[in-house]
């Protein structure tokens, strides 16, 4: 398998309610690449914010139906989130004003 840059492992923050919540427990959400692991989620976590992390959990999230043509259902793309907890003294600024 082909070593993925740091950098192009991580695709968006996760900005939602539950992901918000999370925040208190200095814990923040991605969507990561899907062949991506833990390992590398951390690396790229820690290289991107300048920041030391704990542990990372990582999930595949199943993509939502939709309707196609009438009655027809069709599904979304499956997609990887990861949770990393940082150190108790480190933040990430790109969370903030939420």
């Amino acid at each position: 398998m082909k070593a993925l840059n740091p950098l192009s492992v991580l695709v968006r923050p996760l900005i939602t309610e539950k992901a918000t919540r999370l925040h208190g427990e200095n814990k923040y959400a991605f969507e990561v690449q899907t062949h991506a692991n833990k390992v590398q989620v951390k690396e790229a976590v820690e290289k991107g914010f300048n920041v030391k992390v704990t542990s990372v959990n990582v999930m595949i999230m199943k993509g939502k139906p939709y309707r196609v043509r009438g009655n027809r259902t069709k599904h979304g793309e499956d997609w990887k989130k990861a949770v990393v907890t940082l150190a108790p003294d480190d933040k990430l600024e790109l969370f903030e004003g939420m």
